[in-house]
């Protein structure tokens, strides 16, 4: 076919090249990228997976996970630990430690009713001055006890310590202190060293000082309080008796139905505090 002029139509035609390249638009960050042909769907997987892309949002609920988990792995050993102690204990011991639990709870609560008591009295009584005076005066000789101003006698045990090996050093006695007052006792003196509740102990080389004032072995316990509680306090599974006896040392502990605590302390005038009614 040809135009009026005669010429072929398709030399009219303009000839373009065989590829026109186009521009595309730039991909959102949101858009899903074209798969790449020749790869398989599971290369296009791990392509997508690796190398990882983390925000700064997951990186920081990253390491608070981690910190929570590392807290409570540590509690768990921590109780696994306390609790593998009690299942190795026997019978007998678990039923002491029970024992010694329900005592502490009888203990508080004579000294809960005690204190109710005195309140009952002082507002009844006929003569509420001569009742104050009275309790005034038996308060101040329960204090002068605690204090170690003035001599005790009573019930309760003592506790001989032989450390030949020369193992035994402060914190252990002091361990012993604090059990002792947690089984109820309400006075103590260590050799001739009134324990009151400011009582420090520390250790020079293999000398040990109570308040400054050194100690030798053997190292004897002398503490009045209620024998049925102090001594199974000390014989618990882990506690100061066994720990004593790992480090080679000698322990004793004796009831009796008197013990005298006689070692003073000088009072002490305390420098800012004051009573509160002046």
């Amino acid at each position: 076919m040809s135009n009026h002029h005669g010429e072929p139509q398709h030399r009219l035609r303009k000839e373009l090249p065989a590829e026109v390249p186009t521009a595309s638009a730039p991909q959102a960050p949101g858009d899903t990228p074209e798969p790449e042909p020749g790869l398989t769907g599971r290369q296009r997987l791990a392509k997508g997976l690796w190398p990882p892309r983390v925000t700064r949002a997951q990186l920081i609920v990253a390491l608070l996970l981690f910190g929570l988990g590392f807290g409570l792995a540590v509690q768990v050993a921590s109780n696994s630990d306390s609790d593998s102690a009690l299942r190795g204990a026997r019978q007998e011991d678990l039923v002491r430690i029970l024992d010694e639990l329900d005592d502490r709870t009888q203990r508080l609560e004579d000294e809960k009713q005690g204190l109710e008591k005195q309140r009952d009295e002082l507002e009844n009584s006929s003569d509420q001055a001569e009742e104050a005076r009275r309790q005034t005066v038996e308060k101040e000789r329960q204090l002068g006890i605690l204090a170690g101003t003035v001599a005790a006698q009573g019930p309760g045990i003592t506790m001989t310590i032989e450390d030949t090996k020369g193992t035994v050093e402060s914190d252990m006695l002091l361990d012993a202190i604090q059990e002792l007052r947690a089984a109820g006792a309400e006075a103590i003196q260590v050799n001739d060293v009134r324990v009151v509740a400011r009582t420090y102990l520390t250790e020079s080389g293999k000398t040990v000082s109570v308040d400054g004032n050194k100690i030798t072995a053997p190292y004897r316990f002398k503490v009045i309080g209620k024998p049925a509680d102090l001594e199974p306090a000390l014989n618990i599974p882990g506690g100061v008796v066994q720990t004593l006896e790992k480090e080679q040392a000698t322990v004793v502990v004796e009831r009796s139905d008197k013990i005298v605590v006689d070692a003073l302390r000088a009072a002490e005038q305390p420098d800012y505090a004051r009573s509160s009614s002046q």
